[in-house]
């Protein structure tokens, strides 16, 4: 991300000191990202994001290709990172305990995918991919969803997620929640009584 985010600011002609004056971030901290020595906060992207007139989709990496003309070249990385570093993760809940819900963005691939590294741990996630295709590795079994697709499962199974391949990149819905807290469907109640 940090060689995008240069990009976007020489683009602009502004300078770090500039930026920083215009955004509080100090420049010392933008330069540290740039170089990729720290990794930004959403705060942070958000305040750059305007500075620069992008969409966080943009500075991520993960914008959809435009279909009316050639793309400029991304910049180099300065090293080789799995496409799970490069993830973004926003937070849609700000209280603690209960429920919490995230939106992820997995950025393109370049190469093929490898299985997604598994973690377990207590409590309860729902998944629902609302863009490109999602490896959801659970156990000893595979699945691959499409948008539209929601898994849930109970994270003491050792779970793991990855892009699945080229075309673009993932983005998906995450609800979790402490162990023994699921998510409870509701149907239309045919009772007129009801409401």
């Amino acid at each position: 991300m940090g060689p995008r985010l240069r990009t976007a600011r020489e683009r602009q002609g502004a300078t770090l000191n500039g930026v920083g004056r215009a955004t509080g971030i100090p420049p010392s901290t933008l330069s540290r990202i740039e170089t990729g020595r720290r990794k930004p906060t959403l705060e942070v992207l958000l305040r750059l994001a305007k500075a620069y007139g992008v969409s966080l989709d943009e500075l991520a990496g993960t914008a959809p290709a435009a279909a009316d003309g050639p793309r400029a070249p991304e910049p180099p990385s300065p090293a080789p990172q799995r496409p799970a570093h490069d993830k973004a993760v926003l937070p849609l809940t700000r209280y603690v305990g209960g429920l919490h819900a995230h939106k992820h963005v997995l950025p393109a691939l370049d190469a093929p995918p490898t299985r997604p590294r598994q973690v377990s741990h207590d409590g309860y996630e729902w998944l629902c991919v609302l863009y490109g295709r999602l490896w959801l590795a659970l156990g000893d079994h595979d699945l691959l969803l499409s948008a539209g697709d929601v898994a849930e499962f109970d994270t003491r199974t050792a779970h793991g997620v990855a892009n699945a391949g080229p075309g673009g990149p993932v983005e998906y819905l995450i609800m979790f929640g402490p162990q023994g807290e699921r998510l409870r469907p509701r149907t239309p109640v045919s009772d007129p009584r009801v409401r």
